[in-house]
């Protein structure tokens, strides 16, 4: 197998029709199916096309033979908003599928996802009231939006994530995460959270500690150094390329959603196109497995 756009489609189709078993509908069927249309999504963020309009004047020049039928924008958008559940999914499947899925070396951390960089924009804004105004300490910079909380192998493979209000408090939405895939906490044992100063809390540490999850962070300037504290600055620039793979190659910020489901099925297509290419450069064996260079022409 080649590291090529082309080929990573070819299996990464193949991978969703067996797990999704082909699409069933009342009546006629659609003449994009899912399989083709997930693919059609990840090619699009894997190519750096955040219009949806460029994008699919592009696809009915130069990828018409691998997508006989491309829809009006519109149509794609819709499709693509209502096509979330299974984007979400195939995320875990592809991560199930790779040799990652059994790390137990887990990373987490917050970076925002702006969704309004104008007052006439945040007071027009659909997603008013799920997004707020936060700050990004990394940055040195306000922004209104949402925080994008992504928990990876030291890979980058996701193993949850999820969008907040930024005002909510980071180890909230963390607890929150970890109770909602509670079944797959348990299933793994000896877990190694990594994070950042801001999850640290004594009582957080000792819930973790109750669901077999060790938390490794840095020590705050009043506390003694924590155990591993010396290895903690080469992982952590571990999720910081991560989230460099999301914003520089994938265009996390240029997502364009404006309402509810389309930020969320624009950030789940940038998601799901970073597990394809780690995915299927695990398959084929390369050697960097989160480089998506061989994918991005």
């Amino acid at each position: 197998m080649t590291t090529d756009l082309n080929t990573l489609l070819t299996a990464l189709y193949v991978k969703i029709d067996d797990e999704i078993g082909g699409t069933r509908w009342m009546g006629r069927p659609p003449l994009l199916s899912d399989s083709e249309l997930v693919c059609l999504a990840v090619a699009q963020a894997l190519l750096g096309y955040h219009s949806e309009a460029r994008w699919l004047r592009y696809a009915n020049k130069h990828l018409s033979d691998m997508f006989p039928y491309l829809p009006q924008r519109p149509g794609y958008s819709e499709r693509l908003k209502s096509a979330l559940p299974l984007l979400k999914r195939m995320i875990r499947e592809l991560a199930m599928d790779s040799d990652f899925w059994t790390d137990t070396v887990w990373i987490a951390d917050s970076t925002p996802v702006p969704c309004g960089m104008s007052r006439p924009t945040v007071q027009r804004s659909n997603t008013a009231g799920w997004s707020g105004c936060g700050y990004c300490a990394s940055h040195s910079r306000f922004f209104w939006g949402l925080r994008l909380y992504l928990v990876c192998t030291p890979t980058g493979i996701p193993i949850m994530w999820a969008l907040a209000n930024p005002k909510i408090g980071e180890r909230e939405v963390l607890a929150a995460m970890l109770e909602v895939d509670a079944d797959l906490v348990a299933a793994c044992s000896g877990i190694l959270l990594i994070t950042d100063k801001g999850f640290a809390s004594k009582p957080f540490e000792k819930d973790l500690a109750e669901q077999g999850i060790e938390l490794l962070r840095p020590s705050l300037k009043r506390e003694k150094k924590r155990y591993g504290e010396p290895m903690l600055k080469k992982v952590r620039q571990l999720i910081e390329s991560v989230n460099d793979t999301l914003k520089g190659q994938l265009d996390l910020e240029r997502h364009g959603g404006r309402t509810f489901e389309g930020v969320a099925a624009r950030v789940t297509q940038r998601l799901l196109a970073m597990a394809a290419g780690i995915w299927h450069n695990n398959l084929i064996g390369t050697p960097v497995t989160r480089s998506l260079i061989a994918y991005d022409h």
